[in-house]
């Protein structure tokens, strides 16, 4: 059976598109901290390699595997999530315990928990389609699950792949077509949420101030969010070329993971944007594609929940880089610099492919 070509396509170009651009906007950086201007594309070439041999053997995979072990693929993303939680083990990286350490490379849990719990939600709203509209015997189980895990990654703390993963879940949820009143309880309950995690961690606070009004604190919390729109405003149709980007040069801290989409916008300007949202938009356009089409309820609702995970994170990433929204910590997938975030993305990739290929 052919696999959705035009997926796979789109997917590689975008990614090596993102290892041009890691070097783009990281090899002043990384001379100055390491003494090669090459540390990071390095490091993303590696994972990118290691991303493409993970797609072919998903490719060999039957897909009915996923659903048949998809509670210990979850147990071990909770285990994970625990160990990474204790000093020692997991490793602290920019104010948040949510990395191991492996030699110079860094594997970050939460982002295989994101996929852990879409295998796992799409099996469960596949084997209990008949309760779902009641809300105690359909999804209070399910719900209380997916807490535990916010909870966890909450804990390190890793608010962006929190929100990530919470959205992408509910939009799974809701086109398995539960009662309207159960979202607007969660609505509710995350709108709580949402204060006390304020009240316990007062730099989020920060955050929204310094949404509300950068130059409330140019040199604090309003720092990234002010040299990203720095980076973006003077972009125009074509930008300022490959390589010419100024907030990279210490400005904008660390451009090559968050706001790597900044960089993006200032050295290709308003075409270069556009190329990637349509690039972005083909791969989701082509999965859901794929999602509608098939009969199996199971690979429906994980086609859907891959999909959405995609391209919600990418969605907030642009919302945080123009200051649409709190900076929350979020990277764009397949762009951003990151070994974990980028193996998760490809396999997403690969398993639509692999239904689709099944289809």
């Amino acid at each position: 059976m052919k696999i959705d070509k035009v997926l796979l396509i789109s997917t590689i170009i975008l990614i090596l598109f993102g290892i041009l651009m890691v070097y783009s906007s990281s090899n002043i950086w990384a001379l100055y901290k390491f003494n090669d201007a090459f540390k990071y594309v390095k490091s993303q070439f590696f994972f990118f390699v290691i991303g493409l041999i993970l797609i072919y053997i998903i490719l060999k995979i039957n897909p009915d595997l996923y659903e048949k072990y998809a509670n210990q693929f979850l147990l071990i993303c909770f285990i994970l999530l625990v160990l990474v939680l204790i000093p020692g083990i997991g490793k602290v990286r920019n104010g948040s315990r949510s990395w191991f350490g492996i030699g110079p490379l860094g594997i970050q849990p939460s982002e295989f928990s994101k996929l852990g719990l879409i295998i796992y939600t799409s099996k469960y709203l596949a084997h209990n389609n008949k309760n779902i509209k009641d809300i105690k015997k359909g999804l209070l189980p399910l719900f209380l699950i997916i807490c535990l895990f916010f909870l966890l990654i909450m804990l390190e703390p890793d608010f962006g792949t929190a929100m990530v993963i919470i959205l992408t879940l509910i939009g799974l949820i809701y086109i398995s077509g539960p009662k309207l009143g159960f979202f607007l309880k969660i609505g509710l309950i995350g709108l709580i949420g949402i204060v006390i995690l304020i009240a316990i961690a007062p730099y989020r606070l920060q955050r929204i101030v310094s949404y509300l009004n950068p130059w409330s604190d140019p040199l604090g919390s309003g720092f990234q969010i002010i040299q990203s729109l720095y980076a973006i405003g003077p972009s125009s149709l074509l930008g300022q070329g490959f390589g010419n980007s100024i907030q990279k040069n210490f400005y904008l801290p660390e451009p090559q993971t968050d706001f790597i989409f900044s960089i993006i916008a200032e050295e290709f300007g308003f075409l270069g944007v556009l190329f990637v949202i349509s690039l972005f938009f083909i791969i989701f356009y082509r999965s859901i594609k794929i999602a509608l089409k098939e009969t199996n309820l199971f690979h429906k609702y994980l086609t859907f929940g891959l999909s959405f995970g995609i391209i919600l994170q990418v969605i907030l990433n642009i919302l945080v880089v123009t200051g649409t929204i709190p900076t929350t910590g979020i990277t764009c997938v397949f762009l951003s610099y990151g070994g974990s975030s980028l193996l998760v993305s490809m396999a997403s990739i690969g398993i639509i492919l692999n239904i689709s290929r099944n289809n």
